[in-house]
């Protein structure tokens, strides 16, 4: 059956959305200027926490490319942008995260241990967002972690809980975690350069966005959906036409209906272009 024109565009951010330089290119923020005045939305699907959203959002700023809602935390939280409110949060609780802890220590000696938590909006002062235990090498480049003992990063529920080692692949990790995890967490990854993010079973973005559908009467029959990791495999299949990027993780390109071009080729404008030229 032939898809389109979509009645909803959901789009993973890093690899997939933005360029190598964090960049949305002019040809992607056109063509999603051209949905939006058509009445489609656009919502960001990502591992990112809120605090790292406007980054994204802040390039579509004078255009008509406006983006109201995200998906945070692979589906963990659900993010107001234009409010700046944390609409919903999934969040693991402390006995759960200690559990999680001991199983990651064991089966990846050596590993830092870090917790991404929700507050009530990106910059909550209220609340820690991101604790890592001592000697934790964050994955990305913009680390905002604050370092403390094991016993705080578990002491309080959070969205994701976060295991690190640089010198192992993600894939790896996994499976080492996967068969102790169980049904404690849901078990993913971002990026394939040693990080593993363990969440409440059953959340990713596809929770999220049937759950941001939901609550704000957004449709979810026509939904397009753009990623490139294993994060992102639910929401391919979800969707109701997937698009896998073409540096994609085999497992991304296994649930994708299509397969486009890198995130450096516009590969995301390449596909909607079909229908908001």
């Amino acid at each position: 059956m032939t898809f389109g024109p979509p009645t909803l565009i959901a789009s993973d951010v890093d690899g997939t959305l933005i360029d190598d330089e964090n960049r949305v290119s002019s040809r992607t923020v056109s063509v999603l200027s051209a949905a939006r005045a058509t009445g489609v939305e656009f919502v960001l699907a990502t591992g990112r926490p809120p605090r790292w959203i406007a980054e994204i959002t802040d390039q579509f700023a004078g255009t008509d490319a406006f983006v109201r809602y995200a998906v945070c935390a692979n589906g963990a939280i659900i993010y107001d942008v234009e409010h700046d409110r944390v609409l919903w949060s999934a969040n693991l609780e402390p006995d759960v995260l200690g559990k999680l802890g001991e199983i990651a220590y064991q089966q990846i000696p050596g590993c830092g241990i870090a917790a991404e938590r929700a507050g009530r909006s990106a910059h909550d002062a209220a609340t820690a967002p991101f604790v890592a235990s001592a000697g934790y090498e964050h994955a990305w480049l913009n680390p905002d972690h604050v370092e403390v003992g094991d016993d705080e990063v578990f002491s309080q529920s959070a969205v994701k809980l976060l295991v690190r080692k640089p010198d192992m692949p993600s894939g790896e990790m996994a499976r080492r975690l996967q068969p102790f995890v169980g049904d404690l967490a849901q078990v993913t990854f971002s990026t394939d350069n040693g990080l593993v993010e363990l969440s409440v079973p059953g959340t990713h973005k596809a929770s999220g966005l049937a759950r941001l559908c939901e609550a704000t009467g957004l449709p979810d029959n026509g939904l397009i959906a753009f990623g490139d990791m294993p994060n992102d495999v639910e929401m391919l299949s979800w969707a109701s036409h997937g698009v896998a990027m073409g540096h994609s993780h085999q497992a991304a390109l296994d649930a994708a209906d299509e397969v486009t071009v890198g995130n450096n080729d516009d590969g995301v404008a390449r596909v909607l272009e079909r229908w908001f030229a």
